[in-house]
């Protein structure tokens, strides 16, 4: 069965399905494995409560704290599910561009723990979108995960929710059965490299991820950006991230031991989050910190919100991103947005971001290749500062968030048959002018 074709579909499949996936032996992360007999009883309910209440969602307002103006779920183009409450990379990827793709369509994120300047619709509201949108056929389902996915089918081919299903895979990875079953189910695929494409079985679209470069920008002062932060005055390494070993987090701590030995004017920090699957791990590396005498200029920091990362970026001196493991990988484009040179490993996008002006790329879990690197910029300031202003060009130029938004937005009017982009750049997908007042965003927002 290709892509987009259907057969039918019952919420006993739901079931068959994810047994057939965990008895599965195959390789791959079994980190989103979704609980199908509680996602069948949410939207079993929905379904018995089908009516014709029209609900509404919130659109950020033009305002600097991010005020949101109620708008009628009816009107919705869009929903950007958001099954998590923990931060991720595709939380965050959902906080960057949604509202700037909320400037030219009508779309709501539905899950818990997004920030204020995410346009929202509450899950109360859901059972409005099966009914027809106010112009057109179709809304669009725009999933990221595998239980997003499960829950765009079920809608769809068990409720009938009038929807057009898509999916972004940032997953470099031979995907399991259970996944490619509900691959084969979507009506449009993006993926967010070239390589990442390699292992879908269906024709994407390749849309990268982009950055905000208003909200990620060179600090005028990193003095005074380290002093407000509360961080020592010392010239700094970063990684930013989950606290686990795909991260490569041990590898940036042995990494930095063998720098901070020789060179006492630095000071590196990880910034981030261990789940409580991890906490031996990160025990582990605060030994080895403590074992070294360290803990003054070696940090580990807990994990800030996506709308706090521009400040953390712009506290210091060269970003390191070392992975084993990575989809694509945004935090070296936050990185060279903010000035920063970059050493990261060669996983995920990076060689795809990281070119030779604008960082070093080594082998992961290669500690002394990532110590050599990193030692390399902190005793060559001249040519990391080159390397930065270069990064943030290549950023503007070629990573910019407005055109990972139009791309997305293509997909969209491609599956809905709307018009061209240029017929409808000042109009929603469906043709409808977009009121300013909720539907113009700042910059600054996110």
């Amino acid at each position: 069965m290709g892509i987009g074709q259907r057969r039918a579909f019952y919420p006993g499949h739901i079931g068959s399905l994810h047994q057939g996936y965990q008895a599965e032996s195959g390789s791959g992360f079994h980190k989103d494995r979704p609980r199908p007999s509680r996602l069948l009883n949410i939207l079993t309910a929905i379904g018995r409560t089908k009516n014709n209440e029209l609900g509404s969602y919130a659109a950020p307002g033009d305002n600097a704290a991010g005020s949101s103006t109620p708008v009628s779920v009816r009107d919705l183009e869009i929903v950007a599910p958001n099954f998590t409450r923990r931060l991720s990379g595709v939380t965050s990827t959902l906080e960057r561009i949604l509202p700037v793709l909320a400037r030219n369509a009508r779309i709501a994120a539905l899950g818990p723990g997004l920030a204020p300047s995410t346009p929202k619709m509450s899950v109360l509201d859901l059972p409005t979108l099966w009914q027809k949108p106010a112009v057109g056929d179709y809304r669009i389902w725009h999933a990221r995960r595998n239980i997003e996915m499960l829950a765009g089918v079920v809608l769809r081919d068990v409720l009938g929710f009038p929807l057009r299903l898509v999916f972004t895979s940032a997953s470099q990875r031979h995907h399991t059965r259970w996944t490619r079953s509900l691959i084969a189910r979507m009506d449009g695929l993006i993926a967010t490299s070239s390589k990442t494409a390699m292992y879908l079985e269906h024709p994407a679209t390749v849309i990268g991820h982009g950055i905000n470069a208003d909200a990620f920008h060179p600090a005028q002062n990193r003095a005074a950006a380290r002093d407000e932060l509360g961080l020592p005055d010392l010239k700094l390494v970063g990684c930013f991230g989950r606290i686990r070993p795909g991260k490569g987090s041990d590898v940036f701590v042995d990494a930095m031991l063998r720098v901070l030995a020789s060179r006492p004017g630095v000071g590196a920090v990880l910034v981030g989050r261990a789940t409580f699957a991890h906490t031996d791990f990160l025990e582990g590396l605060r030994a080895k910190i403590a074992a070294a005498g360290l803990n003054e200029r070696l940090l580990i920091l807990p994990e800030v919100g996506t709308s706090e990362m521009p400040r953390w970026y712009r506290a210091l001196d060269i970003f390191v991103a070392p992975q084993r493991w990575e989809g694509f990988g945004v935090t070296p484009l936050e990185a060279m947005a903010s000035g920063l040179p970059v050493v990261a490993t060669t996983v995920g996008a990076f060689p795809e971001i990281v070119a030779d002006d604008t960082g070093i790329l080594v082998a992961p879990s290669d500690v002394e290749a990532l110590a050599a690197a990193t030692a390399r910029l902190l005793d060559d300031p001249g040519r990391a500062a080159e390397m930065g202003a270069a990064g943030r060009a290549r950023v503007a130029t070629e990573f910019s968030i407005e055109t990972e938004a139009g791309k997305i937005l293509e997909v969209y009017r491609a599956l809905l048959r709307h018009p061209s982009a240029a017929e409808a750049s000042a109009r929603g997908l469906d043709g409808l002018p977009l009121a300013d007042a909720e539907y113009s965003h700042s910059n600054q927002t996110h």
